[in-house]
Protein backbone atom coordinates (compact mmCIF):
# COMPACT_ATOMS: atom_id res chain seq x y z
CA UNK A 1 0.00 0.00 0.00
CA UNK A 2 1.53 3.30 -1.07
CA UNK A 3 0.83 6.92 -0.19
CA UNK A 4 -1.83 7.25 -2.90
CA UNK A 5 -3.73 4.23 -1.55
CA UNK A 6 -3.59 5.82 1.90
CA UNK A 7 -4.93 9.11 0.52
CA UNK A 8 -7.75 7.22 -1.22
CA UNK A 9 -8.66 5.42 2.02
CA UNK A 10 -8.62 8.63 4.02
CA UNK A 11 -10.84 10.42 1.50
CA UNK A 12 -13.33 7.55 1.17
CA UNK A 13 -13.67 7.27 4.96
CA UNK A 14 -14.54 10.96 5.01
CA UNK A 15 -17.10 10.68 2.19
CA UNK A 16 -17.77 7.40 0.37
CA UNK A 17 -20.07 9.25 -2.06
CA UNK A 18 -17.22 11.28 -3.53
CA UNK A 19 -17.08 10.90 -7.31
CA UNK A 20 -14.16 9.00 -8.80
CA UNK A 21 -13.30 12.15 -10.77
CA UNK A 22 -13.09 14.27 -7.61
CA UNK A 23 -11.22 11.56 -5.71
CA UNK A 24 -8.75 11.10 -8.56
CA UNK A 25 -8.13 14.83 -8.67
CA UNK A 26 -7.65 14.95 -4.90
CA UNK A 27 -5.05 12.15 -4.89
CA UNK A 28 -3.29 13.18 -8.11
CA UNK A 29 -4.39 10.40 -10.47
CA UNK A 30 -6.55 10.11 -13.55
CA UNK A 31 -9.95 8.44 -13.10
CA UNK A 32 -9.19 4.96 -14.46
CA UNK A 33 -6.11 4.27 -12.31
CA UNK A 34 -7.96 5.68 -9.29
CA UNK A 35 -10.96 3.40 -9.91
CA UNK A 36 -8.64 0.39 -10.34
CA UNK A 37 -6.98 1.16 -7.02
CA UNK A 38 -10.39 1.32 -5.29
CA UNK A 39 -11.35 -2.01 -6.83
CA UNK A 40 -8.03 -3.55 -5.73
CA UNK A 41 -8.48 -2.25 -2.17
CA UNK A 42 -11.97 -3.79 -2.13
CA UNK A 43 -10.71 -7.11 -3.55
CA UNK A 44 -7.94 -7.22 -0.91
CA UNK A 45 -10.49 -6.67 1.86
CA UNK A 46 -9.02 -3.32 2.89
CA UNK A 47 -12.29 -1.59 1.99
CA UNK A 48 -14.96 -3.78 3.54
CA UNK A 49 -18.05 -1.91 2.30
CA UNK A 50 -19.46 1.56 1.81
CA UNK A 51 -22.38 2.57 4.01
CA UNK A 52 -24.53 5.50 5.06
CA UNK A 53 -23.99 6.68 8.63
CA UNK A 54 -27.25 7.36 10.45
CA UNK A 55 -27.83 9.60 13.48
CA UNK A 56 -29.34 7.11 15.97
CA UNK A 57 -31.32 9.75 17.88
CA UNK A 58 -33.02 10.85 14.63
CA UNK A 59 -34.49 7.36 14.23
CA UNK A 60 -35.57 6.94 17.84
CA UNK A 61 -32.48 5.17 19.20
CA UNK A 62 -31.38 7.58 21.88
CA UNK A 63 -29.75 5.32 24.47
CA UNK A 64 -26.25 3.87 24.14
CA UNK A 65 -25.23 1.23 26.66
CA UNK A 66 -21.81 -0.33 27.16
CA UNK A 67 -22.32 -3.84 28.51
CA UNK A 68 -19.50 -5.74 30.23
CA UNK A 69 -20.03 -9.48 30.46
CA UNK A 70 -18.27 -12.11 32.54
CA UNK A 71 -19.07 -15.71 31.75
CA UNK A 72 -18.56 -18.84 33.84
CA UNK A 73 -17.86 -20.86 30.67
CA UNK A 74 -14.80 -20.21 28.48
CA UNK A 75 -15.23 -23.12 26.10
CA UNK A 76 -15.04 -22.74 22.34
CA UNK A 77 -18.61 -24.06 22.07
CA UNK A 78 -19.89 -21.30 24.39
CA UNK A 79 -17.88 -18.64 22.55
CA UNK A 80 -19.23 -19.73 19.17
CA UNK A 81 -22.82 -19.85 20.42
CA UNK A 82 -22.50 -16.44 22.10
CA UNK A 83 -20.79 -14.83 19.08
CA UNK A 84 -23.52 -16.11 16.77
CA UNK A 85 -26.34 -14.93 19.03
CA UNK A 86 -24.77 -11.52 19.75
CA UNK A 87 -24.13 -10.94 16.05
CA UNK A 88 -27.79 -11.61 15.32
CA UNK A 89 -29.09 -9.08 17.88
CA UNK A 90 -29.86 -5.83 16.04
CA UNK A 91 -29.35 -3.77 19.21
CA UNK A 92 -25.70 -4.89 19.42
CA UNK A 93 -23.59 -2.52 17.37
CA UNK A 94 -20.22 -3.94 18.42
CA UNK A 95 -19.07 -6.87 20.50
CA UNK A 96 -15.51 -7.68 21.51
CA UNK A 97 -13.93 -10.64 23.29
CA UNK A 98 -11.65 -9.06 25.86
CA UNK A 99 -8.53 -9.88 27.83
CA UNK A 100 -8.59 -9.01 31.50
CA UNK A 101 -11.34 -9.04 34.11
CA UNK A 102 -14.20 -8.77 31.59
CA UNK A 103 -14.81 -11.47 28.98
CA UNK A 104 -16.94 -9.50 26.50
CA UNK A 105 -17.74 -5.86 25.87
CA UNK A 106 -20.77 -4.78 23.85
CA UNK A 107 -21.99 -1.46 22.56
CA UNK A 108 -25.76 -1.63 22.51
CA UNK A 109 -28.05 1.06 21.06
CA UNK A 110 -31.74 1.10 21.98
CA UNK A 111 -34.65 3.51 22.14
CA UNK A 112 -34.90 3.92 25.91
CA UNK A 113 -34.55 2.18 29.25
CA UNK A 114 -37.59 -0.05 28.69
CA UNK A 115 -36.12 -1.15 25.36
CA UNK A 116 -32.80 -1.89 27.07
CA UNK A 117 -34.62 -3.89 29.76
CA UNK A 118 -36.17 -6.09 27.03
CA UNK A 119 -32.72 -6.60 25.50
CA UNK A 120 -31.17 -7.37 28.90
CA UNK A 121 -33.87 -9.90 29.78
CA UNK A 122 -33.36 -11.72 26.48
CA UNK A 123 -29.59 -11.73 26.99
CA UNK A 124 -29.75 -13.26 30.46
CA UNK A 125 -32.50 -15.68 29.41
CA UNK A 126 -30.47 -17.05 26.51
CA UNK A 127 -27.09 -17.32 28.29
CA UNK A 128 -25.84 -18.28 31.71
CA UNK A 129 -23.67 -15.31 32.67
CA UNK A 130 -21.53 -14.74 35.76
CA UNK A 131 -21.87 -10.95 35.74
CA UNK A 132 -23.41 -8.28 33.50
CA UNK A 133 -22.56 -4.62 34.09
CA UNK A 134 -24.34 -1.92 32.12
CA UNK A 135 -22.96 1.59 31.71
CA UNK A 136 -25.26 4.20 30.20
CA UNK A 137 -23.80 6.92 28.00
CA UNK A 138 -24.99 10.38 28.95
CA UNK A 139 -23.42 12.20 26.00
CA UNK A 140 -21.62 11.19 22.81
CA UNK A 141 -18.55 13.42 22.69
CA UNK A 142 -16.76 11.78 19.77
CA UNK A 143 -17.95 9.09 17.42
CA UNK A 144 -16.14 8.20 14.24
CA UNK A 145 -15.83 5.32 11.86
CA UNK A 146 -12.72 6.70 10.15
CA UNK A 147 -9.40 5.12 11.02
CA UNK A 148 -6.22 7.13 10.94
CA UNK A 149 -4.35 5.60 8.00
CA UNK A 150 -0.71 5.21 9.06
CA UNK A 151 2.05 6.39 6.75
CA UNK A 152 3.50 2.91 6.73
CA UNK A 153 1.71 -0.36 7.29
CA UNK A 154 2.88 -2.34 10.31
Amino acid sequence: MDSIDRKILTALQEDANISVAELADRVGLSQTPCWKRIQRLEAQGVILRRVALVAPEKIGLGLTVFVSIETPDHSVHWLDRFATAASAMPEVMEVYRMAGDVDYLMRVVVADMADYDRFYRKLIEDFQLKNVTSRFAMERIKSTTAYRVPETAT
